[in-house]
């Protein structure tokens, strides 16, 4: 009898760890973060796939990561979205979840959005997360970069969760600068009250100024051998084209290769060089 005591308190434990287990991996049992093109310390590493499944098991959707060392001959756009289907990452039957991968190759990255995850991230939302973890890329701060995307993930699901996903409304606008406008309008100013002033000054003249120099030469007085003429400078007024205020939002979609509908963007990352991370820092 204490046998099958001893017995039934051993099988509990192990399925218990077992079950404790469970998060560490996404929806298809694949590993939430895959550094194949080792960017991370084992420590990192540890510390942000505790991130990526606290976020996927509270989002119920599979926020993912994947370094690569070359693209194999893809675009970072496909072989995100064929590494996301072919190894069955994401939660329920539409396959909600999102992967950002990064290839060193070219230094491109892509992130990858599917079911839930094309209406939680929409093409603002996308481009406002890379805009948090670019920088970090370009500096070779890879560790910190995943983090920004995983936190970046949790925030832009739950509004979407809550009814309202991040869109072209939610970008932050640009802080108002009072010192540059302060000098613009000055500038202005000025400009206006020297032309009142000129032409008020223009009006107590007698002698008007001539157009040209020959107005001031007696006539016959002087003969010109030889005339050139010397350009002295250029003005050219630079307009800025305005942005398109009247996008409709949303999320552009397309298909992957094995024709899965997938939402996300692109981008190249490090300037053109490396970054300051360097390869192999296991």
């Amino acid at each position: 009898m204490k046998m099958k005591k001893r017995f039934s308190a051993v099988f509990a434990a192990i399925l218990l760890l077992f079950i404790l287990s469970l998060p560490a991996f996404a929806a298809s049992d694949q590993p939430l973060l895959v550094d194949d093109a080792d960017l991370l310390t084992d420590h990192e590493e540890s510390v942000i796939l505790a991130t990526l499944n606290t976020v996927s098991k509270k989002q119920q959707a599979d926020i993912v990561i994947v370094t690569v060392d070359s693209l194999d001959g893809k675009t970072a756009t496909e072989y995100a979205d064929d590494f996301y289907d072919e190894h069955g990452y994401g939660y329920g039957s539409e396959k909600d979840g999102a992967l950002l991968l990064i290839g060193m190759d070219d230094q491109q990255w892509a992130i990858s959005t599917c079911g839930f995850g094309i209406t939680a991230l929409t093409d603002a939302g996308v481009d406002y997360i890379s805009d948090q973890f670019l920088p970090y890329l370009d500096d070779g701060n890879y560790a910190e970069a995943f983090n920004v995307y995983a936190e970046q993930c949790d925030e832009l699901f739950t509004m979407a969760r809550n009814g309202e996903p991040f869109d072209v409304e939610d970008v932050p606008k640009e802080p108002f600068n009072y010192g540059v406008h302060l000098i613009f309008a000055l500038v202005i100013a000025f400009v206006v009250a020297f032309v009142i002033v000129s032409k008020m000054k223009g009006k107590l003249k007698t002698v008007r100024s001539q157009p040209a120099a020959g107005s001031y030469v007696k006539e016959g007085s002087m003969h010109v051998s030889e005339k050139k003429d010397a350009f002295l400078y250029k003005h050219v007024d630079r307009k800025e084209i305005p942005k398109d205020t009247n996008s409709s939002g949303g999320s552009t979609t397309h298909s992957s290769s094995s024709g899965v509908t997938h939402g996300g963007s692109s981008g190249s990352f490090g300037g053109g060089g490396f970054g300051g991370g360097g390869f192999g820092r296991k």
